[in-house]
């Protein structure tokens, strides 16, 4: 099995220490685990902003760049997502990375589906089940259907030691971030991340995890700015705690 390591341009560039993370992550776990340079933006702002014909090349891109791996996977759900249900609609041809990306919690708990993970991380941990990991990639039950409730971020981190995992209120409401949605709607935005924040607190936790950087990166901001005090992580941060 040969994996290929999609890491984001955000994550890139405001968060490296998630690629590193997941780059140790599938090391450690076994995995034949390359990070093709030349990586660019998967084009999911061009099209999320409605000039989808601007991710047409980057699309392009990323599929040669990524040809000839098993598996494709991202530390960001929103970015897996829009590779795996876009790229069919934006490419004229057969697109073998939209069936190859998967988000490294999606692979970790269905492909890997390892029985322990190694190291500690002995802390109280709120889970964020963000909009695109709930209801495009399936990482956790749609509280909106009726479903057996399931979560593979939960499932995966209690394996570590010495953690103990919550989730908050509304569990899978938004936080607000949205992509260009922060942007448009500025207070609507602010109101919902603060909210979302407040309901982590109010878990007793020291952290909020989750599956995107952009969402924690969303609320950590709102969070430092009204002076609460909680500590965000990306899952895979956690998952290689102690590698």
């Amino acid at each position: 099995m040969k994996v290929g390591l999609f890491v984001p341009c955000y994550v890139d560039a405001l968060f490296p220490q998630v690629g590193v993370a997941s780059y140790k992550l599938l090391k450690r776990l076994g995995v034949d685990v390359e990070y093709p340079k030349g990586q660019t933006c998967c084009g999911q702002p061009m099209a999320n902003g409605g000039v989808e014909k601007d991710a047409v090349g980057l699309a392009e891109k990323m599929e040669k760049l990524f040809a000839g791996y098993d598996y494709v996977v991202a530390p960001s759900v929103s970015c897996t997502a829009f590779v795996r249900i876009h790229y069919p609609e934006l490419l004229s041809h057969e697109c073998h990375l939209a069936g190859a990306c998967m988000d490294i919690v999606e692979f970790v708990h269905d492909i890997l589906r390892p029985a322990e993970l190694p190291g500690s991380f002995p802390h109280k941990v709120s889970i964020h089940n963000s909009c695109h990991g709930v209801r495009e990639l399936g990482l956790s039950s749609p509280s909106e259907q009726n479903l057996a409730p399931f979560n593979k971020i939960r499932d995966l981190l209690e394996l570590k030691q010495g953690i103990q995992v919550v989730e908050p209120e509304r569990k899978d409401e938004c936080c607000g971030f949205g992509g260009l949605f922060c942007v448009e709607e500025s207070a609507v935005s602010a109101r919902m991340g603060l909210d979302k924040v407040r309901r982590h607190i109010a878990t007793g936790a020291e952290f909020v995890t989750g599956a995107d950087c952009s969402c924690l990166m969303h609320q950590s901001r709102i969070a430092r700015k009204n002076g609460l005090k909680i500590e965000f992580k990306h899952v895979a941060e956690i998952l290689a705690a102690g590698l």
